[in-house]
């Protein structure tokens, strides 16, 4: 690297050197780069290689403001970011991202493809834990606002929003976009409702930020309500008995909780 090379033609040169190197069985870009419309000047190409097992790893990985390459044996990467991997943070790096290189058979695309995106067992078996938790940290928003507590209201609210989101996208079997591309992900691939729309629930997001936070919350979980009855997910909302009402859109002021959920 001189310091006159741009990040594509680093990109390039790597993207030459993989494609004749028999150890390197597949080349996965992500990030901006791989998502049409995202990257600026600055960016970086975020790059996965994937090696056969058992050799010394080819000297490929680096991290700098150019090339940003991990290097992972094909044992690894077969469960990398898969939930119990304890990688699942980096889910959503695969979805929309481009094989470059694959086997003759299209292993690492078929891999990519299965991380990019939630199984229909995988989405029912973590949709109800995460609605559960987005009504747990709304809860607590709303509680605490009610309580004169600002800024308990307004951390449990910035909290509820991971929840939603995850929530909202198992629903649709994908995966939660990372903040940065949440706003690309809702404009190029809509959800499913009009209240989950770009244009709607971006900016209620926004006010979640704000100090107009709990009436925010409130709006999330009012227009969440009946979609996740739909779909089957009433118990999860039931079991939080009479303390629903304090989450919903234009609930006053009722009387002290008494269960045991604060």
């Amino acid at each position: 690297m001189t310091p006159t090379t741009s990040a594509a033609e680093e990109y390039a040169a790597l993207l030459n050197r993989v494609r004749r190197d028999r150890r390197v069985l597949g080349l996965v870009l992500s990030g901006s780069r791989a998502r049409d419309g995202v990257a600026t000047a600055r960016s970086d190409y975020d790059v996965y290689l994937v090696v056969e097992d058992g050799g010394p790893l080819p000297a490929l990985a680096r991290r700098d403001a150019l090339l940003d390459v991990m290097v992972l044996p094909l044992a690894e990467f077969r469960t990398h970011a898969l939930s119990g991997s304890g990688t699942e943070w980096n889910r959503y790096a695969f979805a929309h991202a481009k094989v470059e290189k694959d086997t003759a058979d299209g292993l690492i695309g078929e891999l990519v493809t299965a991380k990019g995106a939630l199984t229909r067992e995988e989405a029912a078996t973590l949709a109800p834990g995460f609605l559960d938790a987005f009504l747990n940290s709304a809860y607590r928003c709303v509680k605490s606002a009610r309580d004169g507590q600002v800024l308990a209201a307004g951390l449990d609210a910035a909290e509820a929003v991971p929840y939603f989101l995850t929530y909202v996208f198992a629903l649709h079997n994908r995966v939660r976009p990372y903040n940065k591309y949440l706003s690309w992900e809702l404009r190029h691939h809509p959800l499913s409702r009009p209240e989950w729309s770009h244009d709607h629930l971006v900016p209620l997001l926004a006010e979640v930020l704000t100090p107009s936070a709990p009436t925010a919350i409130r709006r999330l979980f009012t227009e969440l309500e009946p979609q996740a009855r739909g779909w089957g997910h009433g118990p999860v909302l039931d079991d939080w008995g009479d303390d629903l009402g304090l989450m919903r859109l234009g609930a006053g002021v009722p009387r002290q909780p008494t269960g045991s959920r604060g």
